[in-house]
């Protein structure tokens, strides 16, 4: 069974989570935050304050779960991948599960600031605008590693939207794994990131506790 991703609202996501998840970009920081809003979760019972009810040990492992599947814009089986294979590798699984979602290139081309949410991002990936050491590369999920060079296309550069991001470059800061030659559009993976250098607001510990029931 292959399942599709999801293409609703994505403002309940981060109302059902109880907070900014980010993934609309720049309307998460204005007053036009759904969260902002309706601070509650959607639904008919959502204003009643379910953020306030004490859950469960497996309901809080399993929110967080979904929390970063949804940050990261990946699904299930995709993530069990992940963390199977952070499983395996030395050092501490959560912050080598969080380490591994960060070197995705849709993450990395977010992180540069080229788009304003992850999902722009993945789509932009899709459709062919940057290259990895020289080569095109359309698959969002690609893993970058330490010495890897991240450009726009040179064709994709002469697009209006390249154009315009240009002027707009500078206004998110660019993580100190990753080195951007903003007039070149290019950057190079100068280390892997650490965890205290991934700012998303995720219990991994949680997501550990959640596989190894």
């Amino acid at each position: 069974m292959i399942l599709a991703r999801y293409t609703g609202p994505v403002c309940r996501l981060c109302r059902r989570e109880g907070q900014k998840l980010f993934l609309k970009g720049e309307r998460c920081l204005s007053p036009k935050c759904a969260l902002e809003k309706r601070p509650y979760p959607p639904g008919m019972h959502g204003k009643g304050g379910q953020f306030q009810h004490k859950a469960s040990d497996y309901a809080l492992q399993l929110r967080e779960k979904q929390k970063a599947k949804r940050i990261y814009g990946v699904l299930e089986r995709q993530f069990r991948r992940y963390f199977q294979e952070a499983l395996r590798s030395k050092g501490l699984t959560g912050a080598t599960l969080l380490i591994m979602l960060e070197r995705r290139l849709d993450n990395v081309v977010y992180r540069l600031g080229l788009a304003d949410s992850r999902a722009q991002a993945r789509q932009l990936v899709r459709h062919g605008h940057f290259a990895v050491n020289g080569r095109k590369t359309d698959i969002p999920s690609f893993l970058v590693k330490v010495g890897d060079v991240i450009s726009v296309r040179e064709r994709s550069q002469k697009t209006t939207y390249f154009k315009e991001i240009l002027e707009r470059l500078g206004e998110r800061m660019v993580p100190e794994w990753l080195h951007f030659d903003r007039e070149t559009l290019t950057a190079r993976v100068v280390a892997l990131p650490t965890r205290d250098q991934i700012d998303v607001a995720l219990n991994e510990q949680l997501i550990v506790e959640y596989y190894s029931r």
